[in-house]
């Protein structure tokens, strides 16, 4: 009796504690911390690879499959290296191929735009229109507010 009620008990709290894992489908607004724990750029240029670094944060946002992740990780490489600083370039991919993984819940990990635990899984066309509509709210208020993006 005692092992069942033990049993129980766990089963209940697994099920309370990823509930709104299970529940929660939406994608939650973009948004982008430039190059997360890395600079955005040199001393003397401030922001050299920084659209790089937002082009990447897009693809991890929305996440996706694990070929996915590793074509944008391989995109940011060579952005960065095409701005001139292929060094930084190899460091930021060492980086991001180990800090980026699903499986921790930080704010930047891949698929961070979705509810902690999404893992990689492609995306349906129903979470295509989500990303679409998100990012075009996202680029329409930072134009509003006379920004790029």
């Amino acid at each position: 009796m005692h092992r069942k009620f033990v049993l129980f008990s766990v089963f209940i709290l697994i099920s309370v504690a990823f509930s709104d894992v299970l529940k929660a489908t939406e994608l939650k607004a973009f948004t982008s911390d430039g190059c997360s724990a890395f600079p955005d750029g040199t001393i003397k240029q401030k922001q050299l690879w920084l659209s790089c670094c937002y082009q990447h944060d897009v693809s991890y946002w929305k996440g996706g499959t694990f070929d996915e992740r590793k074509s944008a990780d391989l995109a940011l490489k060579e952005c960065v290296a095409d701005v001139g600083e292929p060094t930084i370039a190899a460091l930021m991919l060492a980086g991001v191929r180990v800090g980026g993984t699903p499986y921790l819940p930080t704010s930047f990990r891949w698929g961070y735009g979705w509810p902690y635990l999404r893992t990689y899984k492609p995306l349906s066309q129903a979470e295509h229109e989500q990303v679409k509509q998100s990012l075009k709210q996202y680029e329409s208020h930072w134009q509003s507010m006379g920004h790029d993006k």
